[in-house]
């Protein structure tokens, strides 16, 4: 037997017993009785993801007195209705969110939106949650204080607003932030400066990842690059001595680069993994051009994508944006962008998938050919246990990670949140989280103000005006048993 507590919106189950020769819906049945969540609708993050019902404690490294979150709705007891049938559309906004489950709005405490709309959206990570929870109060002897701080701060964030309905003021969490980078504290007359979400959203991911990356803390030293790192490699060629050479990197997020050519956000990433570079040449003695093209050589659990709108205008020496309208897809395949080895390992896993939506359909299953990109074709959601980071790379175990070995990455893409941006600068203007929830609903989180929106809105936020447009998109992988 273990003894746990389980943490459920704002209540505190201090002593929970597992038996742990019983399978986790004996467990699930428990909590059924103390919170009236029926066990279909309970979310429990354990190591590895959600708790199944037919898991085995064994391998799931849930310790004596460990604290357990459960997310999900309790049923009403049925009483005699005072009055009529109220549909949701009829409730007031914040009943609405009460309904779908989501959670709470964050205060600006001056020109904080860039930083409100990064957590939203950052947030919404039940695998991120699922680590930070688990990290440690005590500062490891290898991290330095401030990011140490800083993720302590980032947890308890997330905590208050899983638990509150009403808005948060994320005051601790803007205090590490501006005193670990000081550029967030940037003041003009008095004045906090509006300052570029996509510097805080990179900002927190690397302290994350060097927090996370802890021995003492977890299994796994890479979670935040498993979670969100992509793994690039990349041809560099000069054209002019024939040099020629391979480089391959991690990055946190590809880049849409916007042109006059650009009227998609495929293009656009095409765009963004072509560049060109002026570096020695031990060839000629002197500095040449060198054309480096890169492909994807692993894959994330979440892939990232940051429009580049804005750029360096010299006559107002400010960042100026550029608000052409890039069109971006609910789904995101991102095969054509793969190196061959990773196309190699992916053909498998499409043909699942090609051949689960034939039997949906009534079809007969074809017999497994290349896996060649079908953008035609909407890919079934099958139930996506936690998966590995890039499928070129060793499998790993980590504490909320995305390793599963039992599932396989597709290089299919699903769209759960977007962070956009209203105004001419960086520096200005207002930013704005868009987050996809579980019950698969989308909520507009404007600082303390979040209100439902329809999917059908959400691919609209494309720019060609002054309205709110992407700035940074974020897609969650779709994986298949293997």
């Amino acid at each position: 037997m273990l003894t746990v507590s389980v943490k459920w919106q704002k209540e505190l189950f201090p002593k929970v017993e597992i038996d742990t020769s019983q399978s986790p819906y004996v467990f699930k049945c428990q909590l059924h009785d103390l919170t009236g969540v029926p066990p279909e609708r309970q979310k429990i993050m354990v190591k590895g993801g959600l708790l199944k019902d037919d898991a085995n404690w064994a391998t799931l490294g849930v310790k004596e007195g460990q604290k357990l979150m459960m997310m999900g709705t309790a049923d009403e007891i049925v009483k005699t209705p005072e009055k009529g049938p109220v549909f949701m559309e009829d409730l007031p906004e914040e009943e609405q969110m009460v309904a779908m489950g989501h959670t709470a709005g964050l205060f600006n405490l001056g020109n904080t939106c860039y930083m409100n709309s990064t957590v939203q959206c950052l947030h919404s990570v039940p695998e991120l949650k699922s680590a930070l929870v688990s990290y440690p109060s005590q500062k490891s002897s290898e991290l330095d204080h401030s990011s140490h701080m800083l993720t302590a701060a980032t947890r308890e964030l997330f905590n208050e607003l899983d638990k509150s309905v009403q808005p948060v003021a994320p005051m601790q969490f803007w205090m590490v932030l501006r005193k670990k980078y000081p550029q967030f504290g940037q003041l003009h007359n008095g004045v906090y400066m509006q300052q570029d979400a996509e510097e805080c959203w990179t900002q927190l991911l690397y302290t994350l990842s060097q927090s996370l990356r802890s021995p003492s803390f977890s299994e796994n030293p890479d979670t935040i690059k498993a979670l969100f790192g992509i793994e690039l490699v990349s041809r560099v060629h000069c054209q002019e001595s024939g040099e020629e050479s391979s480089e391959t990197e991690s990055v946190y997020s590809l880049k849409c680069h916007i042109s006059q050519e650009v009227n998609h956000l495929h293009e656009g990433l095409k765009h963004g993994l072509k560049s060109e570079l002026e570096k020695a040449s031990p060839c000629l003695g002197r500095s040449a051009i060198y054309l480096k093209e890169s492909r994807i050589n692993a894959l994330p659990r979440y892939l990232t994508v940051q429009f580049v709108r804005f750029f360096w205008k010299r006559e107002s020496n400010q960042k100026a944006k550029i608000l052409r309208k890039v069109d971006y897809p609910l789904q995101l395949d991102v095969y054509d962008f793969c190196s061959d080895d990773l196309c190699k390992k992916l053909e498998a896993p499409r043909q699942i998938l090609r051949d689960e939506e034939g039997k949906k359909a009534g079809l007969k299953a074809k017999e497994k050919t290349s896996g060649s990109k079908d953008n035609d074709v909407k890919m079934t959601d099958v139930e996506r246990p936690s998966n590995e980071s890039g499928e070129s790379s060793k499998p790993t175990s980590q504490e909320g990670g995305p390793t599963d070995k039992k599932s396989h990455l597709t290089g299919i893409y699903d769209l759960v949140a977007v962070l956009t941006h209203k105004g001419r600068s960086a520096d200005s203007g207002h930013y704005v989280a868009w987050v996809k929830q579980e019950s698969g609903k989308w909520i507009e989180f404007d600082d303390d103000n979040p209100v439902p929106q329809r999917e059908e809105d959400i691919t609209k936020l494309s720019g060609g005006g002054d309205w709110h447009m992407a700035y940074i998109c974020m897609y969650k992988a779709r994986t298949v048993p293997k």
